[in-house]
């Protein structure tokens, strides 16, 4: 199962912290490592970091976006320092390499690490399901960008070896009845922005916050890929029922 776990550093700075995060996962059996447009990689300081664990860079995947590094994953987990006014689900280290074990039982998943001064942005936690918040010391707060990765894929490992895991859901029969993944929902979440300003449903309401409210809805439901069709065919009528002439009253 821990195959199916990506670690994903967005926009890191420092190439030794990439060396030093890929030690970290493979001390505890994750390998897969995507890196979102690095600052300075490949890197010599990086690989010196990195020591006994350079196959984890050499097989790392570049990639520009953060939306690429997603593509194919059933549920995604964002690290933040602080806690957000957003409602989204928040879980704590513990929580978190329980919910990513228990996950990748049936589906990819992924794992999402910001820059070490500021973290993800809004519109990257966005496309995020599950935040999750590392607890410390109330004196002092701050772990560099090998810490986290340190403590968050040690709990993961930890979840896998426990006597009586969290049971995980039973895979479904039909292939349509698996979650959807995170590109089928940015695919959904766009549809609807269409679909509402085709609509003029937003009129002065700011879409932004809508849309940030849809996205923790459904972050919570967790539609099926089967669901989510269903919802942007919903769209996609409502949208075609825009264009035509209304009925004339009897």
């Amino acid at each position: 199962m821990l195959d199916n776990i990506r670690i994903v550093l967005v926009n890191t700075h420092h190439p030794g912290n990439i060396g030093s995060a890929a030690r970290a996962m493979k001390n505890m059996g994750i390998t897969r490592l995507y890196l979102v447009d690095p600052k300075n990689f490949p890197s010599f300081e990086a690989s010196q970091r990195a020591s006994s664990a350079s196959d984890v860079l050499t097989n790392a995947v570049v990639v520009d976006t953060l939306a690429e590094a997603l593509t194919g994953c059933s549920l995604v987990c964002g690290t933040t320092a602080r806690l957000r006014s957003v409602k989204w689900p928040q879980v704590n280290g513990r929580e978190c390499g329980e919910l990513i074990h228990t996950e990748s039982e049936q589906h990819e998943v992924a794992l999402v690490f910001g820059r070490e001064r500021s973290g993800l942005s809004n519109d990257e936690l966005e496309l995020c399901q599950t935040l999750v918040n590392i607890t410390t010391g109330e004196a002092y707060s701050s772990l560099n960008l090998g810490q986290a990765v340190q403590v968050l894929t040690y709990e993961i490992l930890m979840a896998s070896r426990k006597d009586e895991p969290v049971e995980a859901q039973s895979e479904p029969k039909d292939e349509k009845d698996v979650l959807a993944t995170n590109d089928q929902l940015e695919g959904m979440y766009n549809h609807y922005v269409d679909a509402l300003t085709d609509m003029n449903f937003f009129g002065k309401r700011n879409p932004e916050h809508i849309m940030r409210k849809l996205r923790c809805l459904y972050g919570r439901a967790r539609p099926t890929q089967r669901e989510t069709q269903i919802l942007r065919g919903i769209l996609s009528y409502a949208q075609g029922r825009r264009t035509q002439t209304p009925d004339k009253e009897d």
